[in-house]
C-alpha cells in the first residue's frame, strides 16, 4: 500500500534554501579568494594613497599660510621685490616661492594673487597677467579682483578692447562688490579707446542710472563730453 507522500514544511524548505545559499557561497569565495585578495590590496593601496595626499595638502597649506603671513607685511609695504624673492638668509619665503611650491592649495592661490599684483606694481604686466588669469581661489571678491587685474594688465599693454571686456566682466561677476561702478567706469573709458564708443556710453548711462552715488557717477558726465567731442 503506498503511503501518502509526507508534506515538506515552509520550514525545512527555507532551511534548505539557506544551507544551498550557504554552499553555494562558500565555494565561490573559495573560487576567487585569489581575486577577492587582490581587489583587497588595490582597495588598501587607493585608500593608503588618498589618506596620503590629503595629509600632505594639508601639510603643504599649512606651510604655504605660515610663509605667506610672514612676508604678507613686505608687499603691504610696497616693498615688491622682497615681497618676490624673500629673504632666504632669514629663511622667509617669497611670494614666488610659496606660488611655485604650494600655488594649488588655498593659502598658495591667496600668495598668487598677491604675487600677480606685486608683478603688476613693478610694471612687470605679462607676468602680472600670467598669475592674475590662473588664479582660482575662492573668496569672490579676490576672483573680481583678480579679473579687473588681469583687465589692468591689458590695459597697460595697450589691448584696449580686452581690457574693456575684461573689466565689464569683473562688473558682473559679483553683485555685492563694492567696485562694480568703477569697473563699468574703467570699462567704459577703454571700449571709448578701441573705438566702441556707443558701448561707452552705454556703459557711462547704465552709472548713471544704477549707482548715481558712486564715486564713478561723478565723472560720468565729463567722460561722456570727451565722448561726443
Amino acid at each position: 500500500m503506498l503511503r501518502a507522500k509526507k508534506k515538506i514544511s515552509q520550514r525545512v524548505i527555507k532551511e534548505d534554501k539557506i544551507a544551498t545559499t550557504y554552499f553555494k557561497t562558500r565555494e565561490w569565495l573559495e573560487e576567487n579568494r585569489h581575486r577577492l585578495s587582490t581587489i583587497g590590496i588595490v582597495v588598501a593601496v587607493v585608500i593608503i594613497g588618498l589618506w596620503f595626499y590629503l595629509n600632505n595638502v594639508k601639510t603643504r597649506n599649512e606651510k604655504a599660510a605660515s610663509d605667506f603671513a610672514k612676508i604678507f607685511v613686505y608687499f603691504d609695504n610696497g616693498q615688491y621685490q622682497i615681497a618676490l624673492n624673500g629673504i632666504p638668509e632669514r629663511n622667509v619665503s617669497g611670494l614666488q616661492s610659496i606660488v611655485d611650491n604650494g600655488g594649488s592649495t588655498t593659502a598658495g592661490n591667496v600668495a598668487k594673487f598677491y604675487l600677480a599684483s606685486a608683478y603688476y606694481n613693478m610694471q612687470e604686466y605679462g607676468k602680472a597677467l600670467q598669475y592674475f588669469e590662473d588664479f582660482s581661489g575662492s573668496d569672490p571678491l579676490l576672483k573680481v579682483s583678480a579679473i579687473s587685474g588681469a583687465a589692468g594688465c591689458y590695459e597697460a599693454k595697450k589691448d584696449f578692447k580686452k581690457a574693456a571686456e575684461a573689466f565689464e566682466k569683473a562688473a558682473s561677476k559679483n553683485s555685492e562688490d563694492p567696485n562694480i561702478a568703477e569697473n563699468l567706469s574703467n570699462a567704459a573709458r577703454n571700449y571709448a579707446k578701441a573705438g566702441e564708443k556707443q558701448r561707452a556710453i552705454d556703459l557711462l548711462n547704465k552709472i548713471k542710472k544704477e549707482f548715481p552715488a558712486s564715486a564713478a557717477a561723478r565723472n560720468v558726465e565729463r567722460y561722456l563730453a570727451e565722448i561726443n567731442a
